[in-house]
């Protein structure tokens, strides 16, 4: 059996807020595997289900930039020491013109961006600049984009640059983009990504593991129960429908309207518009969750 370190328990009560004896016998269950006792954990019921608390150890912000055309999108993360220099208006520049440079030279990955050439350099050397002139260490920990062939992408930035989201719908036409009811929706839909952290668009973009897996607990709750196996075939069911609620953007309560779910919110819209609009992409970056 692998060894069970006071570290490996500290880390397993930070993602599941179980107590201490209980992780410590979840990880001797699982043989020192964070991931199969985090299993242990929510088979007992002793553990939140799927999400884990994000742990921020960086300040800084999340900006985002759209193209002309409003048909392409980028978001990124730039981090800094302080939350002080995060508001800080030199900072922010900075900030927006990293995020400016991902959406005019699309680069695979944070190295490639680095060697892109601006207005004021290399974005190495801007970083560079950045760190002489505001006296912290500055890094860009990701970055990324998003497109749409014909349609319309949102941008929301929350809790003072904390927390953003790019969301790309894909409509019949570019004219319908500009629709004003089009580009309410397209807001509304980003602010609830941002409130309701979807995993993925649809129930068919689930990974075919992670619902195994799901469905392995819940059927071992099941038969913990006790109740009869037609009454655990519908707790099986219910307890799925519960995870696609949550996790699946177009089964989620849309928050304005908790009575509707947001696949019919988009329905309504397109019925109303004369339009077929669809949920393409969607990227959701909280500042230290990387």
């Amino acid at each position: 059996m692998a060894a069970i370190t006071a570290q490996l328990v500290k880390e397993l009560r930070e993602m599941t807020g179980a107590g201490m004896m209980e992780c410590k016998k979840a990880l001797e269950e699982a043989d020192g595997s964070i991931e199969a006792a985090v299993d242990v954990l929510r088979t007992r019921g002793l553990a939140a289900a799927q999400k884990k608390a994000g742990r921020a150890t960086n300040e800084g912000l999340i900006v985002t930039a759209i193209s002309d055309d409003g048909l392409v999108a980028a978001i990124a993360e730039v981090n800094c020491e302080t939350d002080f220099v995060s508001r800080n208006e030199v900072f922010q520049d900075f900030a927006q013109k990293v995020v400016d440079a991902v959406l005019a030279h699309k680069p695979q990955d944070i190295g490639e961006l680095l060697s892109a050439e601006t207005a004021d350099g290399t974005v190495s050397e801007m970083v560079a600049g950045a760190i002489h002139t505001i006296g912290e260490n500055i890094q860009i920990s990701r970055c990324l984009l998003i497109s749409v062939e014909t349609g319309y992408i949102a941008s929301y930035i929350h809790a003072g640059g904390r927390l953003g989201v790019l969301l790309a719908l894909s409509t019949d036409d570019q004219a319908a983009a500009d629709n004003d009811e089009i580009k309410i929706l397209a807001k509304d839909i980003a602010m609830q990504i941002a409130a309701a952290n979807p995993s993925e668009i649809a129930i068919e973009d689930f990974d075919l593991q992670v619902i195994e897996r799901e469905l392995s607990i819940y059927k071992i709750q099941a038969e913990e129960s006790g109740r009869p196996e037609n009454i655990q075939e519908m707790m099986v069911q219910g307890r799925l429908d519960k995870f696609y609620n949550e996790f699946a953007l177009l089964e989620q309560d849309f928050i304005k309207e908790p009575d509707k779910t947001i696949k019919q919110v988009i329905e309504a819209v397109a019925k109303k518009t004369g339009n077929t609009i669809k949920v393409v992409d969607f990227v959701r970056y909280l500042l230290g969750d990387n």
